[in-house]
This record gives C-alpha cells, structure tokens and sequence, in this order.
C-alpha cells in the first residue's frame, strides 16, 4: 500500500480530513477540472446570450450556482456506478469513493439530493428552461453516458452531448429561450469534445483498460480510428466555428483571430497523426483546453446584437 492510499483511508478515522475528503467530492464532483470547464461555458453562454439579443437578464450568478451543483452532483452519482472501475485505475483509485473513506449510501444520497436542489434552485431563481437543461445534462451523463462507457467507444459520442448542454443553458439563462446562437454554443462544446476526449483516452487507454471502459483506444490500440475521428471533428469544430462570420454576428477580427486559435487543434492533431505518442496526445489535451475558452469569448467579445 502506498503511503498516499494509507493517508486517504486513515482519514476515515479523522473527522477533520474526513471533510477535507467530502469538500471536493460534494462540491466540485471530485473533478475540479471539469467542473471548472463547465462553469466557464455556462458563463461564456450566457454572455453570448445578453450580447447577442440585448437582454439583461440579472441571473449569472444564480446560473453558475446551480450548473455547478447540478454538475456535482452528477459527477457524484457517476462515481457511485463506477466505483469498482474507479479502483482498478491509477487515476482514479484514491478517490473517496473506491477508498470506502465515503460510504456508497451517503454519496448516492447527496448526488441526488445536489442535482434536485440545484433544478429547483434554477427554476425558482432563473427559468423553466434552463432548469430542464440541468435535469437532462445529468440523466444523460448518469443515466446514459456512465453505463454506455462498458459497452461502446460510442460513449463519446454520446457523452459530448451532456457536456454540450451548459452552454446551452448559460444562454437559456439570459435569454429564456435556445435560438440560433445558442445552439452554435452547443454545436462548438460538442464537436470541440471529440479531439479533446480521445486524446485523454489514448494517454489513459492502459487504465481504461484496467477499468473496463470500452474506450476507442482500448479497444482499437493501433490508433488508426482515433486519428480519423480527432481529424474529423476537428474539421467540423473549425467550420462551425466560422459560422458566425458567414451569419455576420462578427467582424474580420474574429475571423483572423478564429483562424489563428485553429493553430491550437491543427498542429497538435497532425503531430498526435504522426506518431500517436503520450506526449503529441497531451498536446493535442492541452491545445484544445486553450482552444475552446479563446474561441467562445471571441464569439462572445464580437457579436453584435440582433
């Protein structure tokens, strides 16, 4: 036993630690990372949201509230069903979950009870709409997504939906309703998920393995299909990303700008094409985690009203 596993499972003893281990399972899903990432498209949606139709709609931070506990919570609940999966990986099997440092009971309680309060909490303090989007961002990704990922490497596909979905509803949030604009915001997050999900799969595919996830690496290792389809959705995140210049929500500085970000999902793509190494699939991580915030608070920063 490692000296780090030890100190996770002595802490079950230690009631302060205790809290130190439930604050970033309950609060921040125990994938700060994540949650980070979805909180900043659900605000850069809803920025897109007040620019693009002039509505000042006064609930940001009652938004980002609620998407983040609805997110919490389904990150616990996905945690819940994985927990043996959880333990056999290396990235994974510290958490408090495959530790039994948090029994399953509580854990299950307070997923569910973290993606109710945070439905109810958008519905009272934001709209309907966007209260229905956080339900059905957490169905699909507890639900549908966390169960499909022992069965098919279409769990990709099928996950990019969910993690599409808060930016959607940062736009709902300020405009009450999807719209045009909206719907690119989902179209973006869910394309630019394809490249950035398949690279941490084949950087992790030895531990998916071990976990029995179905990931297109795992079951696929000589990478040829992981190529074609980071090449594909890369080609499609870059010609979505143009349509708001062909729509005429932007000027040429956002085209030049945009051209200029594609550097980031380009380069490191045909590097990750050239030798399918751990180091091109990080770069091809760390270019497009630069590649979407720059390019959403482009759109954001250059829209014009309609």
């Amino acid at each position: 036993m490692t000296l780090q596993r030890f100190d996770v499972i002595r802490c079950a003893s230690d009631p302060l630690s205790l809290m130190n281990v439930r604050f970033p399972l309950y609060l921040l899903g125990d994938k700060p990372r994540v949650i980070s990432l979805i909180v900043v498209t659900a605000a850069l949606g809803y920025v897109l949201g007040e620019r693009f139709t002039g509505i000042e709609a006064n609930t940001l931070w009652p938004m980002l509230l609620g998407v983040s506990l609805s997110a919490s919570g389904a990150s616990v609940l996905n945690q819940v069903i994985e927990r043996d999966s959880d333990a056999k990986m290396k990235r994974t099997m510290l958490r408090a979950l495959p530790t039994g440092v948090v029994p399953v009971q509580e854990a299950l309680a307070i997923g569910v009870l973290l993606v109710l309060f945070s439905v109810l909490f958008l519905w009272w303090q934001v709209n309907l709409l966007t209260a229905f989007l956080a339900l059905m961002t957490a169905f699909l990704y507890v639900c549908v997504y966390t169960p499909l990922k022992r069965i098919t490497w279409l769990n990709t596909i099928v996950g990019a939906i969910p993690g599409a979905i808060p930016a959607l509803g940062g736009y709902t949030a300020a405009t009450g309703a999807t719209g045009i604009a909206g719907w690119l915001l989902f179209a973006i997050v869910f394309l630019w998920q394809h490249p950035h999900f398949y690279a941490i799969a084949w950087m992790y595919k030895e531990d998916y393995a071990r976990g029995g996830m179905k990931m297109l690496p795992v079951i696929e290792p000589d990478g040829k299909t992981t190529v074609r389809q980071i090449a594909l959705f890369s080609a499609l995140l870059i010609a979505v990303s143009m349509y708001p210049v062909f729509a005429g929500w932007v000027g040429s500085s956002y085209l030049w700008l945009a051209l200029a970000a594609t550097l980031l999902i380009i380069i490191p793509a045909w590097n990750f094409a050239q030798d399918k190494s751990y180091a091109s699939a990080r770069g091809l991580l760390k270019g497009s985690l630069l590649y979407l915030p720059i390019i959403l608070t482009l759109i954001a920063l250059d829209v014009r009203g309609v």
